[in-house]
């Protein structure tokens, strides 16, 4: 199963997402799991890197390379059938190589904010997404929503989200997503993101995943 996780946005939280998600699936639901940080800025593999030099024990391996490696790459990571593959997309839309990918992803997992600019962005994406994958699950997460702030637009932008894809219940900011590394996710963190993956997983992942 292929997993891509995307915004146009920069400052999304998607590699922060690809962590909790990936520390989810390997540690909760003990899946096998590789993750390919395909960012410009190859954070997570950084991350790897250093956890690997700490001699943690390794959940996951994650691999970093470009959009021209993907085709190659898919075909020996989806021989098996309960393997998931997690990609961590750069933050742009101007590169023929986003193709393959997007036309390969079973499920699309799209941080945003309740912000007029990331609304914007989200569309955009969702837009060119659903061109190149009909078929794709499209799954809208508002990441890092602040807890004291009120968004007035939160309704409308949800009803617009929602002729794309669904929309999961909100993950809050909180300061030790900062501490989320490859190795672990913080205890503190699990009531914030278990509502928004345990819905993700049994509505999307559990099933597909036994199909493919």
């Amino acid at each position: 199963m292929l997993i891509i996780i995307g915004n146009q946005k920069g400052g999304a939280g998607k590699s922060t997402l690809t962590l909790l998600l990936a520390n989810f699936l390997t540690l909760v639901k003990k899946r096998k799991v590789t993750v390919i940080d395909m960012d410009y800025q190859q954070s997570l593999a950084q991350k790897y890197e250093k956890t690997k030099a700490a001699e943690n024990p390794e959940n996951y391996e994650i691999i970093a390379a470009g959009l021209e490696h993907f085709p190659s790459m898919y075909t020996v990571l989806s021989k098996s059938r309960e393997h998931i593959v997690i990609i961590d997309l750069p933050g742009k839309l101007d590169d023929d190589g986003l193709i393959p990918v997007f036309s390969a992803a079973d499920l699309i997992l799209c941080p945003f904010a309740y912000d007029e600019f990331s609304f914007d962005s989200t569309v955009l994406f969702s837009v060119v997404l659903k061109k190149i994958n009909p078929s794709g699950q499209l799954v809208f997460i508002p990441n890092r929503i602040k807890g004291n702030v009120r968004y007035d637009t939160a309704s409308d932008v949800e009803t617009q989200l929602s002729k794309f894809g669904k929309i999961t219940p909100v993950i809050s900011d909180r300061v030790d997503f900062q501490r989320t590394d490859t190795f672990q996710t913080p205890l503190s963190l699990y009531p914030v993101i278990l509502p928004v993956f345990d819905q993700i997983y049994s509505d999307h992942i559990e099933e597909t995943a036994s199909k493919i």
